[in-house]
């Protein structure tokens, strides 16, 4: 597997990258080659007071390489200038990744549904698996929030044909997995019959991998009750599937989708519809 990580060379993604515990995730999960990526916004110029941003970023990105080469991953990096999520994006099709990484600071005290620009707009056009992972807030020296990004997963559930796609990450993500909570929210006006049926069926397939699952049925507001579930159990990363909702924005993300990704308190792994022509 290929994995972008774009980093901002921020103490948030210093935080990330020096983590042994999440380069062995990565590891177990099957990731063999890392594309570190940087990008310098196109607002701001080698010739401001101060900046000689290309060389600087190259240096950053040369130490991270050490680090992820010393943990037995191959690396390239990539300094390039532009709009940073669509460089991002472009540089995970050219060299057709199998998902992206990206540090995010976690919640505001003052206002829970923050993230960074580049974050949100990653989750809002991402063409591959992105895993937001989440750093603490206000701190100089910032640490993740859970080492082990795979360890304990919360699977929400629409049983839509995007949410069974992003239920087949336990694949490779079974390799690092040894809890799940698999949930589903009701709607009450639109109640199913064997709602219940259905977790349990999935439930079963995880069972066969040794993974530790339970369920969870909800009513009521689809991302309320999901990052409800999130608060109680904890897991280390949330994993749901994301829909299209129009043929101009077809990777734009689902409502329930987008406030999950903005609220939630751990990490983050969304699985964005197949990318096409």
């Amino acid at each position: 597997m290929r994995a972008i990580y774009a980093t901002d060379l921020s103490a948030a993604s210093e935080a990330a990258i020096h983590n042994e515990t999440c380069l062995e995730c990565l590891d177990r999960v099957g990731v063999e080659t890392i594309h570190l990526v940087t990008v310098v916004p196109s607002n701001v110029h080698a010739g401001m007071p101060g900046m000689d941003l290309q060389q600087r970023r190259q240096q950053g990105l040369d130490r991270y390489r050490a680090v992820m080469e010393s943990a037995g991953f191959e690396v390239e990096t990539h300094v390039v200038r532009g709009t940073p999520h669509r460089r991002i994006n472009g540089i995970a099709g050219t060299v057709r990744a199998d998902m992206t990484i990206i540090g995010s600071r976690g919640q505001s005290p003052l206002e829970n549904r923050v993230i960074g620009s580049t974050a949100r707009n990653l989750a809002r056009t991402t063409v591959v698996p992105l895993l937001v992972n989440r750093v603490e807030r206000a701190t100089d020296e910032p640490e993740i929030r859970h080492e082990h990004l795979f360890q304990r997963i919360l699977y929400a559930t629409d049983f839509s044909e995007n949410a069974e796609r992003a239920f087949d990450a336990f694949s490779y993500l079974r390799h690092a997995t040894e809890e799940a909570t698999l949930v589903h929210v009701e709607s009450p006006k639109d109640p199913s019959d064997d709602a219940e049926a259905q977790l349990e069926t999935l439930a079963g397939r995880l069972d066969d991998w040794d993974i530790d699952t339970s369920i969870e049925l909800r009513y009521g507001d689809a991302a309320d009750e999901i990052l409800a579930v999130e608060d109680e159990v904890e897991p280390a990363t949330t994993l749901l599937g994301s829909r299209g909702r129009s043929r101009l924005r077809r990777l734009m993300l689902g409502s329930v989708s987008e406030e999950v990704v903005a609220r939630a308190s751990g990490n983050v792994y969304l699985v964005p519809p197949p990318r096409t022509a």
